[in-house]
């Protein structure tokens, strides 16, 4: 299991503090551009799955802004339950407006014409968010906070909403199925809900991680790193 936050001596907290605003700063400025760039793509292809791809990306600033916040204080813990409120409502927001558009783009048949660029984009965060999620999630379970761990699971809806956008945008291309990422969006909405859930319970016991990873499969692969360190 996590080794307790209380059981790490100061030098490592600090570093491992640090360690969560670097993560975080790299988040939000590689989402800024995703987020440009997306919603260019989307505006000028039609497809409602690139914007709502943009958007995503400006919520996972969002989220990621408040943990980069947080860990400015002084001390970091005491503002748990407000950060995991943000990265809740965050979570709940991107659920939202994905089955808002996915119903859409499905009730429409939004023709959606071929992006070049939207593809790149959608390609590239399938590559580079996951280092990122892992990264964050495994310094926030050593310092054992919530907070940071919830943000590295929003960082991974993304991840799932990159390939879905991706897969989309390739079978639309491929086999004229435009129908396809409205379909993956609606599954990514319903994890993105379920996350929500557990963010936003997760601040009735900020300090215990496990909380929030209880269904996570890498649990116990992750904890014996951590105690060998």
């Amino acid at each position: 299991m996590t080794a307790s936050a209380g059981t790490l001596s100061d030098g490592r907290k600090v570093a491992l503090q640090r360690r969560i605003r670097w993560i975080v700063s790299a988040t939000i400025a590689y989402n800024l551009i995703e987020a440009v760039i997306a919603l260019t793509a989307g505006n000028l292809a039609n497809s409602a799955a690139l914007v709502a791809f943009g958007l995503d990306s400006t919520i996972e600033v969002l989220s990621a802004a408040a943990v980069a916040w947080q860990f400015t204080r002084r001390e970091p813990e005491r503002w748990e339950k407000g950060t995991l409120r943000v990265i809740a409502v965050a979570f709940f927001a991107l659920a939202a407006y994905v089955t808002a558009s996915s119903l859409f783009a499905l009730i429409t048949q939004v023709d959606v014409e071929h992006s070049s660029i939207g593809i790149a984009i959608a390609a590239l965060s399938v590559v580079i968010m996951p280092f990122l999620s892992f990264a964050e999630r495994r310094a926030g379970r050593e310092l054992g906070s919530a907070s940071a761990v919830a943000d590295s699971k929003q960082t991974l809806i993304c991840t799932y909403l990159s390939a879905a956008v991706l897969a989309g945008l390739l079978l639309n291309s491929l086999f004229g199925w435009w129908w396809a990422d409205a379909v993956a969006g609606l599954v990514i909405a319903a994890f993105a809900l379920r996350e929500g859930i557990e963010a936003w319970r997760g601040d009735a016991c900020a300090t215990s991680v496990g909380m929030l990873l209880e269904d996570d499969h890498g649990d116990d692969e992750d904890g014996h790193d951590h105690d060998q360190h």
